[in-house]
């Protein structure tokens, strides 16, 4: 079994205008996804058009929060100072109950105890912005 180690540190995120919802849904402890209106298709990563239709009659909505890992590695080795600390920790890609796959860490676990089809949880790392601005980094933590 892996020692266990500290969680990857993160910094606050580079926001704009078509990630802001998401970014400040995160500071709140929640999962914001975007929905089209238009054509149903719901979408992540955060953008100011459908990426199915190209319809900009997007709506935002908070997800449950729930899913599973779509696939994974154990990063054993980083020099990044903010992540030297936390090796080996996991990087996901997380498939959503609403339909998105996120590119994500699972922490809060013995990294080689991760498994492709894994129930998962969304958690969240408050990153405040320089300004003040309440943003959060969403994470998975085993369901």
């Amino acid at each position: 079994m892996a020692e266990k180690k500290q969680n990857p540190e993160y910094e606050a995120p580079a926001i704009d205008w078509e990630s802001r919802a998401y970014w400040e849904g995160a500071g709140r402890g929640e999962l914001v996804l975007q929905r089209c209106r238009d054509c149903g298709v719901v979408q992540h990563r955060p953008r100011g058009l459908c990426a199915s239709c190209l319809s900009d009659d997007i709506e935002h909505f908070v997800s449950s929060g729930r899913g599973e890992v779509y696939t994974f590695s154990v990063v054993r080795q980083n020099q990044m100072p903010a992540f030297a600390k936390a090796v080996p920790y996991v990087i996901s890609y997380v498939q959503l109950e609403e339909g998105p796959q996120l590119l994500t860490n699972i922490v809060d676990c013995d990294p080689d105890s991760v498994s492709i089809g894994m129930a998962v949880k969304v958690d969240f790392v408050p990153t405040p912005a320089t300004n003040g601005d309440a943003l959060g980094v969403p994470r998975f933590v085993p369901a």
